[in-house]
Order: C-alpha cells, then structure tokens, then sequence
C-alpha cells in the first residue's frame, strides 16, 4: 500500500509541478495553490496538503505575499527521489524473492537426487540379493549332461 502511496505521491507531484509552470507561462506571474487546484480539478484540501508536502521535499516554495500565497518550482529533480524510494523497496523485494525461489527450487533438486540415490541403492540390493539367490541355489538337479 505505501508503494502506491509513494507513486500517486509522485505522480500528482509532477502534475503540480506542470500546473505551476503552466500558469506561470499563461498568466504571466506565479499561481496560487487555488489556481493550481483548479486547473488540475483538485479540492483546495488535497491540494494545499500536496503543496506542503512538495514545499517539506524542496520542490517547490511557497511565496507569502501581499496577494496570497504564491508557488514557485525550486528542485523538481527532488520528485525523482520519491520514485527512486519507492522502487528500491521493490527491486530488493523482487531480488529477495527471486533468491527464495532459487534455494526453494535448490533444495527439490536435492531432494529428487536423494530420492533417485536411494531408488538406485535399493535395486542394486535387490540385485545383490537375486544373485546371491541363484548362487545358493543348487544348479545339479536339473542338469541332464550330469546324470
């Protein structure tokens, strides 16, 4: 569940990201949180909380001013490390995996090759012991060049 928090997390990032920019270049000075809003039809509660969450990464800067609050991009860069958070937990959980899956599979070998070890023990016995039958058999009497 947090995997896909981190990446709803970055996806709307960049989507405000985008939206400043936008409004930036269209009206020529920079948004308000309401703005952005707006234009990405979020609800001021979700979008003031998106922009203090991007504003504690570094994202962007909240601007108080005379005409409100203003937003400003600062690092969008820093986005890409809530995607590099969230993918690191999945690449080592893929690797762990994988490495279960290989001592699983490691260890049927083992057993199929214990198992084909025993059945090959048990027919040389059995061998062994059908051998040693007909040597304590005694062969004269049903010999016709003996009598």
């Amino acid at each position: 569940m947090e995997g896909a928090l981190m990446t709803h997390l970055y996806q709307q990032g960049h989507l405000v990201v985008a939206a400043i920019r936008v409004l930036t270049h269209r009206d020529g000075v920079p948004p308000s949180v309401a703005a952005v809003a707006a234009m990405l039809h979020f609800s001021a509660e979700q979008a003031n909380r998106l922009c203090a969450k991007l504003h504690a990464m570094g994202v962007i800067e909240l601007v108080e001013g005379g005409f409100g609050t203003r937003l400003f991009v600062r690092d969008h860069a820093a986005l890409e490390t809530v995607a590099a958070q969230d993918q690191a937990p999945a690449f080592a959980d893929a690797i762990k995996q994988f490495q279960e899956e290989r001592k699983a599979l490691t260890r049927k070998v083992d057993a199929i090759q214990a198992e084909q070890a025993e059945k090959k023990k048990a027919l040389y016995a059995e061998l062994e012991k059908q051998l040693r039958f007909k040597q304590a058999k005694p062969s004269g009497s049903g010999n016709p060049s003996q009598g």
